[in-house]
């Protein structure tokens, strides 16, 4: 019995490490790229990026995007998976939706807006610019004159604008056919005298996403600093103070990181850069990079290159960046601490997806492969079970013969298992197996746009959603949405009845106690499961399946390891 309840803290201990390990690393470690600090007074403080602060510049009154955007004149922004516009008043992209991708599963449904201009509902832009020293620089109210007719991938657009004091600036904006923007920013000095330029790029939004920031999900304040990703910043720590979080670094990036949509500022790899977050006005947030100050000779001009990248976080695509020298740009996907191991599950499935064409089934298939590589040691797990359901008589009679003498009862059972040749512990390596493959399944139904508005069949038009079907208003024709620890669809019902099943084929267990407890399981995992990703459930319930199976299976080829169990009873 106590070998039991070891089993069972063993297994609770070992999930509540998986899935709270990223709560312990936050808490208990130190981030890997603190901020950059100085000593002021006595006390250490943030060191501020010296960069401009564009983005101040928050609106008294939120109004219709239609409008705002007919104020100022544009340049048309045309790719395969980028559309919207440049605005010429303070040069900044603010006009971006993304064609490829619809904001709900509904026909009709439009498609992902990611930026606004300033003044809208949910405003979020970019743009480039200078600090400088003895020089008037543009800032947001600089209305540029624009080379080029529409800023495609085989199309580049210049921006350029006097100061009237003797330097020219210049912003020649190229896209790709994804989501990469570059911006060469260019000041030529016709002046008398020398002056100092800094360029910076800059990303400001209004408000915090819809998708809330998890343990298990970073979203909000990014960067890559130092060779190391940091998700160490959030809005939160930025409402509390203090309101500028600032790092130092050579290469890297910084932005904003949602679910699915990143928007980073790319600094040339080459450079150092300063890189900060910032809380503005209400709630606006910004995050900018400052590359070092040029001084700038009469007569001469000095080119300095940024990137800004503003789309979905598409796997394959941050991986072609990364391998194009953006380094860590595939960790603006939270993986977690299973990065080694959620990759590859990623990559099967979505391998598994192209050649198969849905989704569900492709989580099938990758079920089929998981139970396939480990059918060896689920055959040892099972073997052990059938074992211990075979000597449970033998067991029972310890325990009533040596119940008041629990050292000699635990000396007993262990000589009973040597002599049996029987392993209480050899079930549970299968399960400990299963919670890092589960969890990473978890993640990756739950980060990767692959998945996003993915069907599977009939009800089921969304696997990274929960299943909408529930039991409660009778699959929506009841006109009511149930609370969400009521929301028991039908991919959850199969779940707790596959369960139920799979442990009435395990032994019984010898405790009164413990057999109430797994027989209670299978319909808690019930309600725990339902609001979870349709996918992750498909995924289970076939797990339990083959399980089910691959027991009968053993069963039938060892009918007799049944008997004892029957004279248990």
């Amino acid at each position: 019995m106590d070998d039991k309840k070891n089993i069972i803290l063993a297994v609770l201990l070992t999930a509540a490490i998986l899935f709270g390990w990223p709560y312990i690393a936050q808490h208990f470690f130190p981030a890997a790229n603190p901020p950059a600090t100085k000593i002021e007074n006595g006390k250490q403080v943030a060191v501020a990026n010296p960069a401009a602060d564009p983005a101040a510049d928050g609106p008294a009154a939120i109004r219709d995007r239609t409008l705002v955007m007919k104020e100022s004149p544009r340049v048309p922004i045309r790719t395969p998976k980028l559309n919207g516009s440049i605005n010429l008043k303070g040069a900044r992209i603010d006009d971006i939706v993304l064609p490829t991708y619809k904001e709900t599963i509904a026909k009709d449904s439009p498609a992902v807006r990611l930026f606004s201009p300033s003044g809208t509902q949910d405003a979020y832009f970019a743009g480039f610019g200078w600090q400088g020293e003895g020089l008037k620089t543009p800032d947001r109210n600089t209305l540029w004159t624009a080379r080029g007719s529409a800023l495609t991938p085989t199309s580049p657009v210049t921006l350029t604008w006097n100061n009237g004091a003797g330097q020219t600036f210049e912003i020649r904006l190229s896209v790709d056919d994804n989501y990469m923007i570059t911006a060469a920013q260019k000041v030529s000095n016709t002046g008398a005298g020398t002056v100092g330029v800094k360029p910076y790029g800059y990303v400001s939004r209004m408000g915090i996403p819809k998708d809330p920031d998890t343990w298990t999900i970073h979203v909000g304040p990014m960067g890559v600093f130092n060779g190391a990703a940091n998700y160490d910043v959030n809005y939160k720590d930025l409402d509390k103070g203090p309101s500028t979080q600032s790092f130092s670094s050579k290469g890297g990036w910084v932005g904003f990181t949602d679910k699915y949509w990143l928007s980073a500022m790319i600094p040339d790899q080459q450079a150092d850069f300063a890189g900060q977050f910032r809380k503005g006005a209400g709630t606006q947030y910004q995050a900018d990079a400052a590359l070092p100050a040029t001084m700038l000779a009469p007569g001469k001009a000095v080119t300095q290159t940024m990137r800004l990248f503003v789309g979905a976080k598409e796997v394959k695509t941050l991986e072609a960046y990364q391998d194009a020298g953006v380094p860590l740009f595939d960790r603006a996907i939270d993986w977690g601490w299973f990065y080694w191991f959620e990759k590859p599950i990623f990559a099967l499935l979505h391998w598994l997806f192209e050649h198969i064409g849905n989704f569900g089934v492709a989580i099938i298939c990758l079920t089929l492969c998981v139970r396939a590589l480990m059918f060896p040691v689920a055959q040892r797990q099972f073997s052990s079970m059938a074992s211990m359901r075979a000597v449970q008589p033998k067991m029972k009679a310890l325990q009533e013969k040596y119940k008041d003498d629990k050292p000699r009862l635990q000396q007993e059972m262990m000589e009973l298992y040597k002599k049996e040749k029987v392993n209480p512990l050899a079930g549970c390596l299968p399960i400990f197996i299963q919670i890092p493959i589960f969890f990473a399944l978890y993640k990756v139904l739950q980060l990767t746009i692959e998945m996003r508005h993915q069907p599977f069949v009939l009800w089921i038009k969304d696997l990274s959603a929960p299943d909408p079907a529930h039991i409660l208003n009778l699959f929506g024709y009841l006109d009511f949405q149930p609370p969400s620890f009521l929301a028991i669809g039908v991919l959850a019902l199969l779940l707790g009845i596959s369960m139920y099943f799979q442990f009435k084929l395990n032994p019984a267990q010898m405790d009164p106690m413990q057999q109430q407890i797994f027989s209670i399981m299978p319909w808690m995992m019930m309600f725990i499961m339902a609001p979870f990703a349709a996918g992750l459930l498909v995924y289970w319930i076939t797990n339990n399946c083959l399980s089910m199976a691959q027991q009968w299976w053993l069963y039938k080829r060892h009918p007799q390891l049944n008997t004892p169990a029957a004279a248990a009873k």
